[in-house]
């Protein structure tokens, strides 16, 4: 299951990757915001997302306008690995090395293509399970 959740910076880059989720055939909730609302509060959704992350297999992606604000709340939750990615590459490192379950796109600074072709290499990509990204992952569980 992927979770989504956006601010107001992040809901029209949301809605868009709604739709290629459901063309790819990907599982989602929607965690909201539901309704644009220029008051609302990133961590109010970076939190709810992460959360459902954290139970089990699953993944999220969240929107703000820079990104920064949702990896910072999102980090918060125990077992979470949020990261920004601005480019193909780094989304696949992410989940190569990193094995990120949270991805956060930047609703102003990425075009809907370049967002497109982010989201689906993160989708994509597996963790390679090489014992040295195992044992950096297991140091920061330890202190978790």
């Amino acid at each position: 299951m992927i979770f989504l959740g956006a601010d107001h910076g992040g809901f029209e880059l949301k809605n868009k990757v709604r739709e290629w989720l459901a063309e790819w055939g990907e599982e989602f909730k929607d965690l909201g915001n539901k309704v644009y609302d220029k008051e609302d509060d990133y961590p109010d959704y970076a939190i709810a997302v992460a959360k459902e992350v954290a139970k089990g297999d699953n993944k999220g992606i969240l929107f703000c306008r820079s990104a920064a604000g949702m990896v910072i709340a999102a980090n918060k939750v125990t077992g979470v690995r949020a990261v920004a990615a601005f480019d193909k590459e780094s989304a696949q490192h992410s989940r190569e090395h990193n094995d990120a379950n949270v991805l956060v796109l930047s609703g102003d600074w990425l075009d809907e293509e370049k967002a497109r072709q982010i989201a689906k290499v993160w989708l994509n990509t597996k963790f390679t399970q090489e014992e040295r990204h195992v044992r950096r992952l297991n140091k920061i569980k330890e202190i978790e």
